[in-house]
C-alpha cells in the first residue's frame, strides 16, 4: 500500500505539472497566428511514367509543419506505379480514400470486395484498413486520403460512413456530356461527383469533394475562390490550358501577380486556400480538370464561402 504521504505528493506534482500548461496569448496580437504556408506546387506526370511498383507521396508535412505525411492540413495525395501483374499494398487509417485511374487496368481488393477498374473510373473506398491493387497491364492510379485530417485529431476510424463506390469512365463522360448540353453558353460546366449517404453536403465523402469539371477549347473561366485547398488533377488537356492563381483580385476581378498553373494530363497542382483562380484554355481541345478538396468537412462546417467573379 503506498503511504498517503506518498500519493498526496504526486498529487501535487501533477497538479503543478498541470498548472504549468495553462498558456496565455494577448487577444489581438494572436487572434489570427500565422499559419504555415501552402505554396502552389506542381506534381509531374513523369513521377508515375517509369520505375518500380510504389507509392510516390506527396509529402510537404516539412513546410505545413506536422509530423505526419500530409499534402494539405487535412489531405494526403500520391501516385500509385504499378507494373504489369504486380500488386501493390496501400494500408491507411482514414475514413475516405479516392483512386482516380490515370492508365492501366485491374482489380482492388479490401475488406468489402474486389472492384474491377479500368483507365478513367474513379472508386472511393471507406475505412477500410488496407487494400491490394492488382494490374494487368502498366498502370498509374491517383490516391486521396484523409489521414491527415485524423493524425491532427488523434483519432481512428469508428465506423464506416459509405460502401465503395464506383464512377465508370462511360459514366462521368456521360453524365458530363448531358451537363454540356444544359450549361450551352455557360461560363462553367462540371459535374459534382455525390454519394446519397450525404445529402445535406452531396460531396464525394463526408470529408472529400471532387467536380468533374470540363474547360471547352477557347474558354476562360473567370476567377473564383473557396477556403477549401484543391488538389487540381489533370485528366486531360490540349496545349496552353492552365490556371492562374493569386491571393488577391483588384476592382474590376483582375487577378493581381497570379502564378500559373499548366495543365498537363496525368499531372497534379495544389491550389492553396482562400486564392482566387481562374482556368484558361487556349488550345484546340477540350480539357478536363479532376479537383478533390477536403470541402467536405469544410461544407459540413458551413464556412466553404465560394465565391465567384460573374
Amino acid at each position: 500500500m503506498i503511504p498517503k504521504q506518498a500519493v498526496e505528493h504526486r498529487q501535487e506534482v501533477a497538479q503543478q505539472q498541470w498548472e504549468a500548461q495553462a498558456d496565455f496569448n494577448e487577444y489581438m496580437s494572436a487572434v489570427n497566428p500565422p499559419m504555415p504556408k501552402i505554396d502552389v506546387v506542381d506534381y509531374p506526370s513523369s513521377l508515375h511514367q517509369s520505375g518500380d511498383t510504389r507509392v510516390i507521396p506527396f509529402d510537404l508535412s516539412k513546410s505545413l509543419d506536422v509530423a505526419y505525411p500530409a499534402t494539405t492540413p487535412n489531405l494526403m495525395a500520391n501516385f500509385l506505379k504499378i507494373n504489369p501483374n504486380d500488386t501493390l499494398k496501400t494500408q491507411v487509417e482514414a475514413t475516405s480514400q479516392m483512386f482516380f485511374v490515370i492508365r492501366g487496368s485491374g482489380r482492388t481488393q479490401m475488406s468489402e470486395g474486389t472492384i474491377e477498374w479500368k483507365a478513367g473510373d474513379l472508386f472511393t473506398l471507406p475505412a477500410v484498413t488496407d487494400a491490394l491493387h492488382t494490374a494487368t497491364e502498366d498502370t498509374a492510379i491517383y490516391w486521396v486520403h484523409d489521414a491527415p485530417l485524423l493524425e491532427y485529431l488523434g483519432v481512428v476510424p469508428k465506423t464506416k460512413r459509405f460502401a465503395p463506390v464506383l464512377y465508370t469512365k462511360e459514366r462521368l463522360d456521360n453524365e458530363l456530356d448531358k451537363i454540356r448540353e444544359e450549361a450551352a453558353g455557360r461560363n462553367r460546366t462540371g459535374i459534382l461527383l455525390s454519394n446519397p449517404n450525404f445529402p445535406h453536403t452531396l460531396t464525394l465523402t463526408h470529408t472529400l469533394w471532387s467536380l468533374y469539371n470540363a474547360l471547352p477549347a477557347g474558354v476562360v473561366q473567370k476567377p473564383h475562390r473557396h477556403n477549401s485547398v484543391a488538389l487540381d488533377y489533370c485528366v486531360s488537356a490540349g496545349p496552353d490550358t492552365y490556371t492562374m492563381i493569386a491571393k488577391e483580385i483588384d476592382e474590376d476581378g483582375n487577378l493581381i501577380d497570379p502564378i500559373k498553373a499548366m495543365w498537363t494530363p496525368g499531372s497534379v497542382f495544389v491550389t492553396p486556400p482562400g486564392w482566387w483562380h481562374s482556368h484558361h484554355n487556349h488550345s484546340d481541345q477540350d480539357a478536363i480538370v479532376l479537383p478533390i478538396q477536403d470541402a467536405g468537412i469544410i461544407m459540413n462546417m458551413q464556412v466553404l464561402d465560394f465565391q465567384y467573379i460573374k
